[in-house]
């Protein structure tokens, strides 16, 4: 059949259907007959292709012009049909709902305010990878293979095809090792950042969690700057008023090594739950930096000395706090973080 005869054919029965668009159902069936890809429409178009070309413009111009017919009858139809005035569905006589707004984690409050205090006091911060190897995470802190202090740690050890020695670092003291790497004395540097330790989940003690430490080199530093330094940032980070006490330890880095103890700054010394009634609190562990740690970064212990600290920043929050579960700063819950507002 000739096309022309067929397209004439198609506008008489569209203009038909077009008289039946009184519904929404009889819109959609016109839809579907006509204008769709395996529609009446489309199938003529697909045949121009056997028109003679000299015949092609006139034919393809009844083709458009009914293509538009039909379109154009359709969107009249259609906004018809359409209801002007939808029912809101939202109660009005509701009371608003509130609106909460977001505040940083006070974990991520507690380190910028950590870092402020000790940048104030002419330390820099360094970062490390968290990723380690044994050498920059023991064995160059005077960790030998075998040294028993190597089982205070349980470490996550990481699979590599190469190399056995690959692990999560336990402690920032890594960068320390990176930062007497790669810095001549006089170094004075904060580490903060994540460590990782193979230990079960419980209220006081997490396998991820986050620490600081302090480096300062130079020559003819002693115990007495350490002294200084970590009373001064007490009494700026806790209470002015703090009474402090050096109790000797031991950790492989340092020698001599102690653990710092300051009167507590909510019960005054007078014993509560968060100092456990002692009326003292342990604030962190500290130390001269042992000769091998020096030697073995390429600084001459003969010449330069140092000495080194570090803490927990969990385990700060706790005590500013007076959460009794390390869980809850980790829970997401919006509920417990959002009483620690921004500073």
């Amino acid at each position: 059949m000739d096309l022309r005869l067929q397209i004439e054919n198609l506008q008489a029965q569209i203009t038909s259907d077009i008289a039946t668009l009184d519904s929404s159902e009889r819109i959609e069936e016109f839809r579907l007959r006509h204008l769709v890809k395996k529609g009446t429409l489309q199938s003529l178009v697909e045949q121009l292709r056997l028109v003679p070309k000299e015949q092609k413009p006139a034919v393809g111009k009844l083709l458009n012009e009914l293509r538009s017919l039909a379109q154009g009858a359709f969107d009249s139809a259609t906004e018809r049909h359409t209801p002007k005035h939808v029912v809101s569905s939202i109660d009005v006589t509701l009371p608003g709902r509130n609106s909460y707004v977001g505040s940083i984690h006070p974990i991520t409050q507690t380190v910028d305010r950590l870092i402020s205090i000790f940048t104030s006091m002419r330390f820099e911060v360094a970062e490390g990878p968290d990723v380690e190897d044994d050498a920059h995470n023991f064995e160059r802190l005077n960790f030998d293979a075998d040294h028993p202090a190597r089982d205070m740690q349980d470490t996550f050890f990481v699979e590599h095809t190469d190399r056995s020695n690959i692990l999560l670092r336990t402690h920032t003291s890594s960068v320390q090792v990176r930062v007497m790497e790669s810095m001549q004395p006089p170094i004075r540097c904060i580490m903060p950042g994540r460590v990782y330790r193979n230990e079960a989940v419980s209220a006081r003690s997490l396998a991820e969690f986050h620490q600081i430490e302090g480096l300062y080199i130079d020559k003819g530093v002693s115990m007495a700057d350490l002294k200084g330094t970590i009373m001064e940032f007490a009494r700026r980070f806790y209470d002015e008023d703090a009474e402090f006490r050096f109790r000797t330890s031991f950790f492989p880095f340092t020698e001599p090594s102690c653990e710092i103890d300051m009167s507590c700054f909510l019960c005054k010394g007078d014993g509560c739950r968060i100092c456990k009634n002692s009326g003292w609190l342990e604030i962190c562990g500290a130390g001269i930096v042992h000769p091998n740690v020096l030697r073995a970064s390429g600084i001459d212990p003969e010449v330069y000395s140092g000495f080194a600290f570090g803490f927990g920043v969990e385990r700060v929050v706790l005590m500013l706090t007076g959460i009794d579960d390390i869980r809850h700063l980790y829970d997401n819950d919006f509920r417990a973080l959002s009483q620690f507002p921004a500073q």
